[in-house]
């Protein structure tokens, strides 16, 4: 990227060298003179207080759109493989689990074994794969009638092991999530796995499920509170948050700094841009020639041009934000002619959106 910014900056330099030409506004008739041999379409917009709020509004950022993830309503924790389940037979301690800490009860518990079941005494097998605990309590109940008048049961879990979503991306601590009896949303396995990191583009999460992709924006849900951007979490599913996307404008020409400007998070208008890159070069620059090139498709481009010699120019520029691959141009004093400054830019404007299509 700086060895193409470097032979950008150069291409543009050149036509500060060309024959002077100080009519202004740029006649658009010297720009058609030059499509055909340009091979491209040029068109010229000046920038005024009636013309710039058709074209200097900023460019909201795609968003993922709304949840599309199926089965969102609810969230009912069923019984797997791996899970450790305490049961309660009250007023027989002997077929009761002895009570203690946490650790101690997962570790005496009933595992519910690889073909579903777990044995208890008397009943022997006793099917817990896919069942909620209300279920298996009932299902127990039945069975110990047979050996105890009208027990009274308890089952609970006490240890999480079957079922569990995977955090990756850019967040603090990828990491497997256990699911439990509590609904899991995607923001509190995000949160689990220690938040979104500075470069994470929460518009744009990604949720794996049963082999397909579903884009979620929560960056809605954050902003604005839509709810269906914030879904609960089922069994299996892959969340991931991916890097945003840099998007970047460029300022060139007699500007004190010419740099990339970052648009990527946050909007920049016109005016924030020649004021980060330092201001245009005393003495060097045209503050008649503020150009920004913007691809307009089919090899067509736009040139906006901005009068800057009044410094209401620049209260205007607050109202002319910059698009991903604009090139602003600040043109040489005295300015160069129209065509000269077109021939030498455009193979560079060319280039950036090139790069910008094979990227995309």
């Amino acid at each position: 990227m700086r060895q193409f910014f470097l032979a950008m900056s150069a291409a543009l330099m050149v036509a500060g060298c060309s024959e002077t030409w100080t009519t202004f506004p740029v006649d658009p008739s010297n720009v058609d003179d030059e499509t055909e041999t340009l091979g491209a379409a040029i068109t010229v917009v000046q920038l005024t207080a009636e013309t710039i709020s058709s074209f200097g509004g900023a460019v909201p950022r795609k968003p993922g759109g709304p949840s599309t993830l199926p089965g969102n309503g609810g969230w009912t924790y069923l019984v797997g493989r791996g899970d450790i389940l305490e049961v309660i037979v009250w007023g027989h301690p002997d077929l009761t689990v002895p009570t203690g800490s946490d650790s101690n009860t997962k570790q005496i518990g009933h595992r519910v074994q690889g073909d579903g079941s777990f044995f208890y005494p008397f009943v022997g097998k006793v099917e817990a794969a896919g069942l909620t605990p209300e279920a298996i309590r009932a299902n127990l109940t039945e069975k110990m009638a047979q050996f105890i008048n009208e027990p009274q049961i308890e089952v609970k879990l006490v240890g999480y092991n079957s079922q569990a979503v995977s955090v990756t991306g850019e967040v603090a601590r990828p990491s497997r999530q256990p699911l439990t009896e509590q609904p899991l949303t995607l923001l509190d396995a995000i949160n689990a796995a220690g938040g979104l990191n500075d470069a994470a583009d929460a518009a744009r999460v990604t949720v794996k499920r049963l082999g397909r992709i579903y884009v979620v924006d929560l960056e809605s849900f954050l902003q604005k509170g839509i709810s269906k951007n914030n879904p609960i979490l089922k069994p299996g599913d892959v969340v991931n948050i991916p890097r945003i996307e840099r998007q970047e404008a460029y300022i060139l020409g007699q500007i004190v700094k010419p740099s990339t400007i970052d648009i990527s998070t946050d909007s920049v208008t016109l005016t924030q841009a020649l004021s980060r890159a330092g201001g245009l070069r005393e003495g060097d620059a045209d503050a008649r020639g503020v150009f920004v090139f913007r691809d307009a498709g089919e090899r067509a481009v736009t040139v906006y041009q901005l009068d800057a010699t009044n410094p209401v120019a620049f209260v205007l520029g607050t109202r002319f934000y910059l698009q991903p691959q604009d090139v602003v141009y600040i043109t040489t004093a005295p300015v160069s002619r129209w065509n000269q400054i077109i021939a030498s830019a455009l193979p560079s404007v060319n280039a950036v959106l090139l790069s910008r299509n094979v990227n995309n």
